[in-house]
């Protein structure tokens, strides 16, 4: 398979999915992971760092000083445990995430779901105990863009940490618009019942791994994981790529 990828490779070149700048033999990241950027485009990715809010996961304008919650967690703590995400929506990441999800890329999978399975594996212990879930689309937009970008993100979580993956039991029950260009209010009522639990005893004392693409206001996010705590699970952990937001 590596003799007839190499003789691809010197046929077709492969290429960089967000400059298009020829790829060649060069490596961005870990020896075991095979990326598809060059490395200017990887290097722009921006890795969120401390301080944050230990909630929500939102990193702070000030790079001074510790953890501590943010105004919203205070006000109302959401109904996950906390949100970890990866890095930043900006730039080449979010022209990345944007060709995933929008351009029918969904071999980027390979590159984006290792760098999300490894900060996975920074932020959880003892796996052993999880249930990996992905954020569920609704049938129709499942047939619309032909893949769950979410779902293709778990999978690479799942076998990182060696986690059992359920990608059925939670299900989104009510077509929604698209959460881009939406308010804050907007983005809260759009995604308000949404989902449902089909198989209860699936998650049932469980403690879940819930994995999205983005996170932006965190509404997807927290109306999963009050379908799931509904249903008697027991903790919620969301797990994500990028993070937007103005910081």
């Amino acid at each position: 398979m590596n003799l007839l990828r190499n003789f691809i490779d010197i046929i077709y070149p492969p290429r960089c999915p967000i400059c298009g700048e020829f790829l060649l033999s060069e490596k961005t990241a870990t020896e075991e992971t095979a990326m598809l950027f060059c490395r200017a485009c990887f290097d722009d990715f921006k890795k969120i760092t401390s301080p944050l809010c230990p909630v929500c996961g939102i990193p702070f304008v000030s790079r001074e000083g510790e953890d501590h919650l943010c105004e919203e967690c205070l006000r109302k703590r959401p109904f996950f445990e906390a949100a970890g995400a990866a890095y930043l929506y900006d730039g080449a990441l979010m022209e990345a995430i944007h060709q995933f999800k929008y351009g029918s890329k969904s071999f980027l999978a390979d590159s984006l779901g290792p760098l999300l399975a490894q900060f996975a594996q920074s932020r959880v212990t003892e796996s052993n105990e999880y249930l990996t879930m992905p954020v569920p689309l609704h049938a129709e937009r499942l047939r619309e863009r032909g893949f769950n970008q979410s779902l293709l993100l778990a999978r690479h979580v799942s076998e990182q940490l060696n986690t059992e993956l359920d990608f059925l039991a939670l299900r989104r029950i009510r077509y929604t618009s698209p959460q881009t260009g939406l308010g804050k209010d907007e983005r809260r009522k759009n995604v308000r019942r949404a989902f449902e639990i089909i198989n209860p005893e699936a998650v049932k004392g469980r403690t879940i791994l819930l994995v999205d693409d983005v996170f932006t206001t965190g509404n997807t996010l927290n109306e999963c994981a009050r379908a799931l705590k509904k249903s008697g699970c027991n903790k919620v952990f969301c797990l994500v790529l990028a993070r937007a937001g103005n910081f």
